[in-house]
């Protein structure tokens, strides 16, 4: 059995950010079922139904985006909290990759979410603000284990590498978790 291609979408777009780290770190537990991929989002110009109308060509980023998304099998999100939710730009690539309407890349791919936050709540507001939009998009999404990682920075070495045993312990449990969640929920080819 070939593994499941899943997109790791980073909500921060800092080179150094604290949830890219601990996507690298995730992506070194994973099972071989799956074969993790970063989908970077920053390029993307914000999403303007304008810009997607039938008579114009809608910006290359956008159309590449959506076309590398739909090679994949599921999707995992890594995300901080920004005022109790998302970032700007990772409500921009949903936006960006469930136009024009009936056209979603997002639809049916099996989700999974690892919130990373400084302080100590673990960005849980962003966590369940992202699921209410899966839920719109229907994309299937881990409910258990949960994945807020608080106090992140005092997690990793100074060579940004986990320096937890119960942190890496945990990540692990999510990632085959997901992995088995994928199995269950992905589309069949």
């Amino acid at each position: 059995m070939s593994a499941k291609k899943i997109a790791v979408i980073i909500g921060s777009l800092r080179k150094d950010s604290l949830n890219r780290k601990f996507a690298h770190a995730v992506m070194e537990l994973a099972p071989a079922s799956l074969a993790l991929d970063i989908v970077e989002i920053g390029e993307l110009p914000v999403y303007n139904e304008d810009l997607d109308a039938k008579d114009v060509t809608p910006p290359q980023a956008w159309t590449q985006f959506r076309d590398r998304l739909k090679e994949y099998e599921g999707v995992l999100f890594f995300t901080p909290e920004y005022n109790r939710s998302t970032t700007a730009a990772l409500k921009n690539a949903l936006d960006v990759g469930s136009r024009p309407y009936g056209s979603s890349v997002w639809s049916g791919k099996p989700a999974g979410i690892v919130s990373v936050s400084p302080g100590a709540t673990g960005g849980f507001g962003a966590n369940h603000h992202l699921r209410q939009s899966l839920v719109f998009l229907d994309m299937p999404t881990l409910l258990q284990p949960e994945a807020y990682i608080g106090g992140a920075a005092k997690l990793l070495g100074d060579d940004g590498k986990l320096n937890n045993d119960s942190t890496r312990e945990f990540l692990k449990k999510f990632i085959d978790t997901y992995a088995t969640w994928v199995e269950t929920n992905a589309k069949k080819k």
